[in-house]
């Protein structure tokens, strides 16, 4: 069985800091993509941040420069640092795993993926 849970979500200030953790257990095939993405109330959800199995990066235009997200493998855990924090970047953030796929290069929620239970994200201005 396949888990993901999402950990690290909160309050900050604009400007402020996060970095979000994501344990995931039971996935064990050898090419895969992970992303964190996010859904703000009355919004389509949103992938920022994508992760492939060879370490390839993509980032939504809305969060280049200032999210990072990140892998250790040992740990079995996905990671997004946050920085430079706007109120638009407030949302429920999740993680997801799926196999490798176009969907991962392009940004786009994966249909096979599997994904956590969210963890708030919300920044006042």
């Amino acid at each position: 069985q396949v888990n993901l849970v999402e950990s690290g979500g909160g309050s900050v200030q604009a400007g402020g800091s996060l970095r979000l953790s994501c344990a995931v257990s039971g996935y064990f095939y050898s090419r895969y993509c992970m992303d964190w993405s996010r859904q703000a109330p009355g919004k389509e959800r949103e992938v920022v941040a994508t992760i492939d199995h060879a370490g390839r990066t993509n980032y939504a235009d809305s969060v280049k420069g200032r999210f990072t997200i990140s892998r250790d493998n040992a740990k079995n855990t996905l990671y997004l640092q946050m920085n430079s924090l706007k109120p638009e970047d407030t949302a429920t953030y999740y993680c997801s795993v799926g196999p490798i796929g176009a969907y991962c290069y392009t940004l786009r929620p994966g249909e096979d993926t599997y994904r956590g239970q969210g963890t708030q994200v919300t920044v006042s201005s």
